[in-house]
C-alpha cells in the first residue's frame, strides 16, 4: 500500500478505505440509509479501491425481533438480540450490494482478537486474502461472545483497530452528526472544525457524546479517541454525517479531517 500519507485533497484516490457505520445511522428509522450507503461504497469498489465496511447495529437491529424497545441491559439478550441482528443486518447490506454484484464477507471480531498475536495475524491474513479476492468485508464486534471486560466499547475504536491492521489509506467515521464541533453541537456558539493537524490535542474543545439516545454507544469522544489511534498508524481519517458519505468518499470538504502521521 501507499507510504506517503494521504492528504485531505486526494480522498478521493484513497485505495484501500475502512468506512464505519453507527447504529443509529442504519438501524430503526434509518434503515432506509443502508441502500445510500452501500451506493457509495460500491462506487469507490468499482473504481478499484478496496473497502471495508464496519457496522455496528446488531443489537438495534435484532430488537424489534425480540419485540425488545430499548436496548437491554443485561448481558444475555444483548447477546441473544445481537445473534439475531448481525444476520438480519448482513442480509440487508448483501441485498443491497447485490445490485453491483458485490459479494460481502462477514467480519465478526472480539477485543481479545486483536490484542492475541495469532489471532490477530489470522484476522490480517483473513481479511488480506477477502480483499484480494474483491470481496467486501464486513465487520462487526463479536456481541454473541463478547464479555463486558473484553469488548471495544464502540466500533469507532474496532474500525481505527482495523484500519491499523490493514494499513488502511483512509478511515471514514460516520455518524448523525456531520463534523466535529468546538462544543455539542446543539449548544449556541457550536463551530464546526474542519482540519485536526496530527498531534494537535484540540485545547478550549469541549467534547461531548452523539447519537441517538438508546442505541448507539459511541459519541464524539470516541470519534477522537479512535481518529487519533488511526492517524498515528498513518491513516487518514475523516468524521462526518452518514447522509455525506458519497460526498466524503468523492473528495467533497465535508466533515473533520485528521491529519495522519507519516508513516
Amino acid at each position: 500500500m501507499t507510504h506517503e500519507p494521504l492528504t485531505r485533497d486526494r480522498v478521493a484516490d484513497a485505495r484501500r478505505i475502512v468506512v464505519k457505520v453507527g447504529s443509529s445511522s442504519i438501524s430503526g428509522e434509518n434503515v432506509g440509509q443502508i441502500a445510500p450507503l452501500v451506493d457509495a461504497l460500491a462506487s469507490s469498489h468499482e473504481r478499484g479501491a478496496e473497502v471495508v465496511l464496519v457496522s455496528s447495529g446488531a443489537i438495534a437491529t435484532g430488537m424489534p425481533y425480540l419485540r425488545l424497545d430499548a436496548r437491554p441491559d443485561d448481558l444475555a439478550t444483548q447477546q441473544a438480540a445481537a445473534s439475531v441482528g448481525q444476520n438480519i443486518l448482513i442480509y440487508r447490506y448483501q441485498e443491497s450490494l447485490r445490485r453491483f454484484g458485490i459479494v460481502a464477507g462477514q467480519v465478526l471480531l472480539t477485543a481479545g482478537d486483536l490484542e492475541n498475536d495469532t489471532h490477530r495475524l489470522n484476522a490480517q491474513r483473513a481479511m488480506e486474502r477477502l480483499l484480494g479476492l474483491r470481496i467486501m468485508p464486513i465487520v462487526n464486534e463479536n456481541d454473541t461472545v463478547a464479555t463486558h471486560e473484553i469488548r471495544f466499547g464502540d466500533n469507532d475504536r474496532l474500525a481505527a483497530m482495523v484500519a491499523e491492521l490493514i494499513g488502511a489509506d483512509l478511515l471514514v467515521l460516520l455518524s448523525d452528526v456531520d463534523a466535529l464541533y468546538t462544543r455539542p453541537p446543539h449548544l449556541e456558539g457550536a463551530e464546526p472544525i474542519p482540519h485536526v493537524a496530527y498531534g494537535d490535542e484540540l485545547a478550549g474543545v469541549e467534547i461531548g457524546s452523539i447519537g441517538r439516545a438508546g442505541v448507539g454507544t459511541g459519541g464524539a469522544e470516541t470519534k477522537v479517541s479512535a481518529a487519533r489511534i488511526a492517524a498515528a498508524s498513518g491513516t487518514g481519517v475523516l468524521v462526518t454525517a452518514t447522509s455525506l458519505v458519497a460526498d466524503a468518499l468523492t473528495g467533497a470538504r465535508v466533515g473533520t479531517w485528521f491529519e495522519p502521521a507519516a508513516r
